[in-house]
């Protein structure tokens, strides 16, 4: 790719993609601006949509971007470009969390790191979130190997859970769970974010055909969107009897390695894409402090928690609405 043809079109795709990743509540929580002589893609939090009960110190938040900012790199291999990226690059401003300088080298292979993201493309189109019932089937071990190698590519650990530990993590997703249905505040912040799409069009938020059916045990480790008031004609299934959750956790605790955690995040929910393996999350004990630090290994576990995934083979989920490009991006005339 020329200089030449680093079109605006060509920045709009590749912002096109960076928001096609998960946040919060799909709060999308994110804004872009495009330098032209810079050749630079700026990442600000949009600290407008945080989530201040659940989210007060806006982690989920920043994981969320960083999500978006790992999209950001796969498009732009994708397009034969170096994304040349600092995470916050001015610490005297928060809401400023990275910088990607978009270089081009048309003489110059991009290189095995940027040939490995590159061949996640496809699979930023196929993600979606499924709050669906998966099978019984198990993971096979190459393909848990694969999940784990992508997060540690980003600098983050992925592990499944097994034995009690999975049986403890579980019942904590049940407990707060259970918790926020007795926090009003937390019970009206969700609700804000649920779309009733016989009255919405929604650009953000969960739209209720989103919501998945009901789990006839009360046992599914989905956060339920529909809250306390029932959903008309949403139906009550069996979800798996054993999930497959695995957790993912930094070394350290601070925006950057929330940041490196959203990024590794995204590569591996990509990866389990190409795998054909769908995903989702049980994130509600990782809002609630006193729980979050009880989800590592009790024997082997080092590291802060950041994510829960589910995995499994089933329905890969619907597509989520997202807002226009517009008002997520500028570009400098």
């Amino acid at each position: 790719m020329s200089t030449e043809t680093l079109t605006d079109a060509v920045v709009t795709g590749l912002v096109a993609d960076a928001t096609a990743a998960p946040s919060m509540h799909n709060a999308q929580p994110w804004l872009f601006h495009y330098g032209r002589r810079s050749r630079t893609l700026v990442l600000r939090a949009d600290f407008e949509r945080r989530m201040p009960e659940a989210d007060p110190s806006t982690r989920a938040l920043h994981i969320g971007c960083g999500a978006a900012l790992l999209n950001l790199r796969v498009s732009a291999a994708h397009h034969g470009l170096d994304a040349v990226t600092a995470l916050l690059p001015s610490p005297s401003e928060p809401a400023l969390l990275a910088s990607v300088r978009l270089d081009d080298h048309p003489d110059t292979p991009l290189g095995p790191s940027g040939e490995a993201l590159r061949a996640l493309h496809p699979a930023i189109a196929d993600r979606h979130t499924s709050r669906y019932p998966f099978d019984e089937q198990a993971i096979p071990d190459d393909v848990r190997a694969r999940l784990a190698a992508a997060a540690g590519a980003e600098g983050a650990d992925f592990a499944f859970l097994a034995g009690p530990h999975l049986e403890t993590v579980l019942g904590l997703i049940r407990d707060a769970e259970g918790y926020d249905r007795g926090d009003p505040a937390r019970e009206a912040e969700q609700e804000h974010w649920a779309r009733n799409t016989k009255s919405d069009a929604p650009v953000d938020g969960i739209p209720d055909y989103a919501f998945g059916p009901r789990d006839a045990t009360e046992r599914a480790t989905n956060r339920d969107f529909a809250g306390t008031v029932p959903l008309a004609g949403r139906p009550r299934v069996r979800f798996e009897r054993r999930p497959q959750l695995a957790l993912l956790s930094t070394g350290g605790d601070r925006p950057a390695d929330w940041l490196r955690a959203g990024q590794a995040l995204e590569r591996v929910l990509l990866t389990a894409t190409l795998e054909q393996v769908s995903t989702s999350f049980a994130t509600q004990p990782l809002e609630w402090p006193d729980l979050r630090w009880v989800l590592r290994d009790p024997v082997h576990g080092a590291g802060h928690p950041q994510m829960i995934i589910r995995l499994g083979y089933g329905p890969r989920g619907p597509h989520t609405p997202r807002r226009p490009l517009d008002r997520v991006l500028t570009i400098e005339p």
